[in-house]
């Protein structure tokens, strides 16, 4: 069957195309034209006030991350999808009140959803392929700059809540988003123009390092998130006291998200948590030595932080928890560590227990 060029046919293809996806594991399918809407202008404003941090990436790469014609020359549509992530039995609030428990963002749990996702969306161009024959495309799954959240908008997934998140009125926002990018002149579907947000300011209110500095504005260098995983040197003091027993990510402004009732538990046994993750002492987690946490984290998301920024995270932690002997005895067998970055974030959590420490 050749490339469809009716209006009749192209709309019957598109339908076929989200079935697909649907029988693939991805729980919605969207379509949207090569544009990014007026996400392009706050994305422009959110970088030239500096927002971003570190993450200079964010802006390397001109226009590309708006225009997606412009990444990929031939694109004419974008076909968004999203998987869910939460498990059925997550207990992710509980273990913010256990100081001693390492709080990891639910979705680097299990394994890395680059992989998985990219798979599936690979899968899902091939058997397009089958249907009409070869056609031009390129998957992503947050690997390029991709403008995700905005794309998914336009494609009906959803609309940027004030947390900066996509939210979606029956799954909430534990989930992950993909793209493929087609030449394909696939009938488009309605962005999503409404926000559900109302009055609501839950999220804004929650974040432990006051990182919004108003509704859909973030900033980066704040976050918690950035701060333990793209960040490469030191935390700021200041700030350290407010991270508590975060070590990998934040999920405050989900967990206090009301639409995040209506999260759906994931289908994906790989996204289940592995090595205890989801329940792991600070201090046990802090004994791993480099070929364990590799071994650890082996299709992990969090493995690309390394063992050094790993060992800086749980030290944060670690003076945030107890004054326990086993936290103390823990962070004194790190005040050799080699690396002047570990031992700096040491020396300051033992100092948070009263005790002056020499390396």
């Amino acid at each position: 069957m050749p490339v469809p060029h009716s209006t009749s046919d192209l709309t019957q293809l598109a339908e076929q195309i989200r079935q697909l996806g649907l029988a693939l594991g991805f729980q919605q399918l969207g379509i949207s034209d090569a544009a990014t809407g007026p996400h392009e202008a706050h994305l422009k404003r959110w970088l030239d006030a500096g927002y971003q941090g570190e993450m200079q990436w964010m802006a390397s790469h001109g226009t590309k991350r708006t225009h997606p014609a412009e990444l990929v020359p031939g694109t004419q549509r974008v076909i968004s999808v999203r998987m869910d992530y939460l498990p059925a039995d997550s207990a992710m609030a509980k273990r913010l009140g256990q100081p001693d428990t390492a709080y990891i963002s639910r979705y680097a749990l299990g394994r890395d959803y680059h992989k998985l996702m990219r798979r599936r969306l690979q899968q899902l161009a091939e058997q397009i392929q089958a249907l009409i024959g070869p056609f031009g495309y390129r998957a992503f799954v947050d690997s390029a700059p991709v403008m995700e959240r905005g794309l998914a908008t336009q494609a009906g997934l959803g609309w940027i809540g004030k947390n900066t998140m996509l939210l979606n009125r029956q799954a909430g926002s534990y989930f992950f988003l993909g793209e493929l990018f087609t030449d394909l002149p696939l009938p488009p579907d309605n962005p999503y123009e409404d926000e559900h947000c109302g009055r609501c300011t839950a999220c804004l209110d929650k974040c432990p390092t006051n990182a919004f500095v108003g509704p859909q504005v973030l900033d980066a260098r704040r976050c918690i998130s950035y701060l333990t995983i793209e960040l490469k040197g030191a935390i700021p003091e200041d700030l350290r006291p407010m991270m508590g027993n975060r070590v990998f990510g934040c999920d405050d402004c989900q967990l206090v998200c009301p639409w995040n009732r209506f999260a759906k538990p994931t289908r994906e046994a790989d996204f289940s948590p592995r090595h205890d993750l989801d329940q792991a002492s600070l201090v046990s987690l802090f004994r791993w030595d480099e070929q364990t946490f590799l071994q650890n984290t082996e299709g992990s998301p969090i493995r690309r932080i390394g063992h050094e920024r790993w060992l800086r995270n749980l030290a944060v932690g670690l003076g945030n928890a107890s004054s326990s002997i086993p936290v103390i005895e823990a962070l004194k067998d790190r005040l050799s560590h080699p690396s002047e970055l570990v031992r700096e974030h040491v020396i300051w959590a033992l100092e948070r227990h009263g005790i002056t420490a020499e390396t």
